[in-house]
């Protein structure tokens, strides 16, 4: 597992040279390792190598995950959240769930997290493109629910988060970490409250979402190298892999 140590260094060193250019601490980012259908083994040698947060899409996997790994390891639910799940992945531990996309999501997990005494820190997803296939708030529906949004006694809202439409370049990505860090902006200004966390980039582009603001990347195969096709799980029942 010596390649994925090697691997977490370049992605250091490029995040640094990010955080240069745009005169920013490389102390204000946070990478998160996207950890999803890897094996613990993977994420094990990450974590020798010094890699702290791991982010995984899905809750089941991450159940599974959890409790094989250091308690130094700290957890990120970056995927898609069913309203199914809410319950359970309040109990696996997140300390940050990057993917609240709908008030109706919102109000469920504040209504959960009532229950369970819980406040969970999130951020709402952004679909900055409007692209058809993507979850999340457009900006101006955001906008219009702020304030419903924030009125949510339990639901400790940090900042925002997106993924742009897929480009062959990272260049392409810019005009969309530039537009969620505007309406950040604003929010902050029309609603007086600190949004301070910024979730963008990914292993093709997460240079420019740093240079562009961003305060979380996540980063994956840069660091595990090529994604498996389907999510890992404890063997038992005689299968390694869940669809």
């Amino acid at each position: 597992m010596n390649e994925i140590a090697d691997r977490l260094a370049v992605v250091h060193a490029q995040l640094t040279a990010a955080a240069a250019r745009a005169d920013r601490a490389v102390g204000e980012i946070e990478l998160v390792a996207v950890s999803k259908t890897h094996p613990p083994e993977a994420l094990l040698a990450a974590l020798e190598a010094g890699q702290c947060v791991f982010g995984e899409n899905r809750v089941q996997e991450a159940r599974a995950k959890i409790p094989l790994l250091p308690g130094r390891a700290r957890w990120h639910l970056i995927g898609h959240l069913q309203k199914n799940k809410i319950r359970h992945a309040l109990a696996a531990g997140f300390e940050l769930i990057h993917g609240i996309d709908s008030l109706e999501l919102a109000r469920e997990c504040d209504r959960i997290a009532d229950e369970t005494g819980q406040f969970p820190q999130v951020l709402l997803e952004v679909n900055v493109a409007g692209e058809a296939s993507k979850f999340g708030f457009s900006p101006e529906k955001l906008r219009a629910e702020m304030e419903a949004l924030l009125a949510l006694g339990r639901l400790q809202i940090e900042g925002l988060m997106t993924i742009p439409p897929f480009a062959p370049e990272a260049e392409n990505s810019r005009p969309f970490f530039v537009a969620l860090r505007e309406l950040r902006d604003r929010l902050q200004a029309e609603f007086h409250v600190p949004l301070p966390r910024l979730s963008m980039g990914m292993s093709g582009d997460f240079a420019v979402a740093v240079e562009e603001g961003a305060t979380l990347v996540r980063v994956g195969t840069a660091i595990f190298g090529t994604r498996r096709g389907k999510a890992w799980k404890p063997a038992g029942d005689g299968a390694s892999f869940d669809d």
